[in-house]
């Protein structure tokens, strides 16, 4: 794919200049956003990404549009399992609405940086050695299956009790109260570390575990550096008013991290077919390239993640209609209590 030097620098400029924007906005009014606003911003970035793609279709050729979008999808659909994560998140940590939006925000860059440095590793790696998409394959594979056994054992998650999110909190003086995206503030002349502190190295840390996914799986889809980076930036691209509209809507896709686990199990089994024909091990058909093994293109691929992201939904949708969403943890809802109105409430450090 022959990408010019004039795109790669619109594209970076125009996706900083969107984060500035967010930033510079969410800064100055930091407050929960109405419905009207979610959707009209989720419907701008989502047209934004099939806009791309088509530009893609037409000055770059069908197999490469073909590719973004079902980049874009695959992306798309992890991003939202992010969003249990960080309802988890916020619910634990006891975020007060009004700031989730700039943690939202925040995470979103954190993930951006993390996952450009995981495309740059991961290009290296395909460029150098071809038998990384044996150990790509497999990854996502043993993910798949964690994800099912996940969901038949009901295990709640508890992002914010990972070891590094506990060792801060240890060794750090944290306050009670939240402000904004104030890192440290002096009460009574003593300096203490906001909260936000703990929620920001929180979601970092869900940041670099999700990438270790994302990034595998795009990698199954194409080899394009630009494709790769862009699927992910639309991805996730409104997000955090993903997060406010669907809100409660969430829980009840019990089904989701199914759907992600067979998606993610068919991209495993994609990129160790494409091992084998790219294949240099010595010890499999003597350091030659399997040419029997199939080859499952972009557009079959692009049809069993749609269909596979349409029927995960109704049937979750299905289920939950008939009081089915059990399994579902209660504190993976975005939470609205008293702690949510009142700026100064913070959580239980102790």
């Amino acid at each position: 794919m022959d990408v010019t030097t004039l795109e790669w620098t619109i594209t970076i400029a125009v996706t900083v200049g969107v984060l500035l924007f967010d930033v510079f906005v969410i800064a100055r009014d930091p407050h929960e956003p109405t419905m009207k606003e979610c959707a009209i911003a989720l419907s701008f970035y989502v047209g934004a990404a099939l806009a791309f793609g088509a530009f893609i279709l037409v000055h770059h050729g069908h197999d490469y549009g073909i590719e973004f979008y079902t980049g874009w999808l695959t992306e798309y659909s992890l991003s939202i399992d992010n969003l249990f994560v960080f309802i988890i998140l916020m619910s634990a940590l006891k975020v007060p609405r009004k700031y989730q939006q700039e943690a939202l925000l925040v995470g979103i860059v954190l993930a951006l940086v993390f996952r450009g440095i995981f495309i740059a590793l991961g290009y290296a790696l395909i460029e150098n050695f071809s038998w990384v998409f044996y150990l790509f394959g497999a990854f996502l594979v043993y993910t798949a299956l964690k994800l099912v056994k996940s969901y038949g054992s009901h295990e709640d998650e508890h992002p914010e009790d990972n070891a590094i999110v506990s060792f801060a909190r240890k060794h750090m003086r944290v306050g009670e109260a939240y402000h904004g995206l104030k890192l440290w503030y002096v009460e009574n002349g003593v300096r203490f570390v906001s909260p936000i502190v703990i929620v920001i190295i929180a979601l970092g840390v869900t940041d670099i575990l999700f990438a270790l996914d994302s990034i595998p799986a795009i990698f199954g889809i194409t080899q394009e550096p630009y494709l790769v980076f862009t699927a992910n930036v639309f991805a996730l691209m409104g997000l955090r008013q993903l997060y406010f509209l669907l809100g409660g809507l969430l829980q009840k896709l019990v089904y989701l991290s199914l759907g992600l686990a067979f998606i993610l199990a068919f991209i495993g089994v994609k990129l160790v077919l494409h091992a084998l024909h790219e294949n240099e091990l010595s010890f499999i058909n003597g350091g030659h390239g399997v040419h029997g093994a199939p080859e499952i293109s972009s557009l079959f691929s692009l049809g069993v993640i749609i269909v596979t992201l349409v029927v995960t939904a109704v049937a979750s949708l299905l289920r939950s209609s008939h009081g089915g969403d059990d399994h579902v943890p209660d504190h993976a809802v975005a939470p609205r209590d008293a702690a949510d109105v009142d700026d100064t409430a913070g959580p239980d450090w102790r």
